[in-house]
């Protein structure tokens, strides 16, 4: 590509960095239109496939053989509200039990991730009688009115839009170009201590918390990993005040971690939040949430005196499809492959950012993968027209890949759980191809290309001004 279509794509593309990864973005140069999917590949009108990197609805593999069948059979025999009893509702809830820590032992099902976000802060409020809530910065929880307020991903991107009173952002607890980093030497603390900091300063005007909530991992937001023990000394210091804690695991759940079944479970055995929300990969597609919680937090939304009904919640069919996402996680060992080709793609990473400069970073776990472009290492410059030209590139080849964070610059990984080796070989050297072609367009030198100046000039030491942070 020459410099000059590179520098008319990054004029169109930082035009457009306020709007996000949307589809009408996403496929604005080529518009595709998908008919079909099977597995980790999507298909288009005209027959042609593309290699899903992205859907991490389709948890289990889009149109799932297990999934389509146990949801017709259903079908068939009977789908209808959830005033009535049926068996598959009890057998789902105790199966998704089973998967979590005995404190959290009673199920809510709704129909989609910000339902189940919205009905979390009402079981807070209910609980705790206290108002304030504490959300991370370019968090993303929902698209309902209640969530906007707690998203500043959302919000932050009205230019008058006003911050509810009542909603507290604390910094997102990112360690690559957050405010307390790698080299500090204990970021799980300090970034606590900034939360702890917000609760003394809401009590101090008279507020009270009622939750702090957070993604186990922030998507939106970056694919951002917090560091091991933050989210214990939070739910700590939100406790005393009187709240609790909510994790959001709409993104991140069902395996897709690869050690654990929940992301949340990466901070540690000794971390129970009193509220998760599940959606997305809940149904492989099929509209269906869940939010998990105590008895003691149910107890007093009970007592209310407001019932709470949802007309689809937990129908049969629903509850039948969640079954059968359960069973294929088990039967095709999917918590085993993310966690198995999850560390292959991030070892094939890691060597494209010993060999590109426009590589910043790359973190994740499992099939939960971000790789951040940055102009210069030093100053962590993001480089988001050029992650928008290699979302573009990929398209052309037929890879659908996409890009987050608050500067649009981190490519992320979220396939179907079926995406196997051989995939990411593939869309890592298409990478590899685009990230060279940029660099050379841009008149940045690859390391291995340093590497080989430094040899040739009989240097002891091999320099690069890309040093690793």
């Amino acid at each position: 590509m020459s410099a000059e279509r590179f520098e008319k794509k990054k004029t169109i593309d930082l035009r457009k960095k306020h709007i996000g990864p949307s589809c009408k973005i996403f496929f604005s140069h080529d518009p595709i239109k998908i008919v079909q999917a099977k597995g980790q590949y999507m298909y288009d009108e005209k027959g042609q496939r593309y290699l899903d990197c992205i859907n991490n609805v389709a948890h289990v593999g889009h149109c799932h053989p297990d999934v389509v069948k146990a949801g017709a059979q259903q079908m068939e025999l009977l789908n209808t509200n959830s005033r009535f009893l049926h068996d598959n509702l009890v057998l789902y809830a105790q199966r998704l039990q089973a998967t979590l820590p005995d404190k959290l032992s009673v199920c809510y099902f709704v129909n989609s991730g910000s339902e189940a976000n919205d009905l979390a802060l009402r079981l807070a409020w209910q609980y705790t009688g206290n108002k304030d809530i504490i959300t991370l910065d370019n968090a993303y929880h929902g698209h309902v009115s209640s969530l906007i307020d707690i998203s500043p991903y959302k919000f932050h991107q009205s230019s008058d839009a006003e911050q509810n009173q009542y909603v507290h952002v604390a910094p997102s607890p990112d360690v690559y170009r957050g405010k307390y980093r790698g080299e500090h030497l204990d970021p799980a603390t300090a970034y606590a201590d900034e939360v702890k900091d917000m609760v003394q300063r809401v009590h101090k005007k008279g507020g009270k918390i009622a939750a702090f909530i957070a993604e186990s991992l922030q998507s939106c937001g970056g694919q951002v990993i917090p560091p091991q023990g933050y989210f214990q000394q939070v739910a700590q210091h939100v406790r005393e005040a009187g709240g609790i804690f909510i994790a959001d695991e709409v993104q991140v759940g069902f395996g897709r971690v690869g050690t654990h079944f929940w992301a949340f479970q990466l901070q540690g055995e000794d971390f129970v939040p009193d509220i998760v929300t599940m959606g997305k990969p809940i149904g492989n597609g099929h509209p269906m949430s869940c939010v998990v919680t105590t008895k003691e937090v149910a107890e007093a939304f009970m007592s209310s005196g407001m019932e709470y009904f949802n007309t689809f919640g937990g129908n049969p069919v629903s509850c039948a499809i969640g079954m059968a996402v359960l069973d294929v996680i088990v039967k095709e060992d999917l918590q085993g492959n993310a966690l198995r080709v999850g560390r292959y793609l991030t070892n094939l990473l890691e060597k494209q950012k010993e060999k590109h400069p426009l590589v910043g970073d790359i973190r994740g776990r499992g099939l939960f993968v971000g790789l951040e472009l940055v102009k210069d290492r030093l100053k962590l410059t993001p480089a988001t027209a050029e992650a928008q030209e290699v979302i573009y590139r990929l398209k052309e080849q037929y890879i659908l890949l996409s890009a987050d964070g608050p500067h649009r610059n981190v490519l992320k990984f979220k396939p179907p759980m079926c995406f196997t080796t051989e995939d990411a070989d593939l869309v890592v050297d298409k990478i590899d191809h685009v990230l060279t072609e940029l660099e050379e367009a841009l008149g940045l030198k690859s390391h291995n290309a340093l590497s080989v100046e430094n040899e040739s000039s009989k240097r002891k030491v091999s320099v690069t001004p890309f040093p690793k942070l």
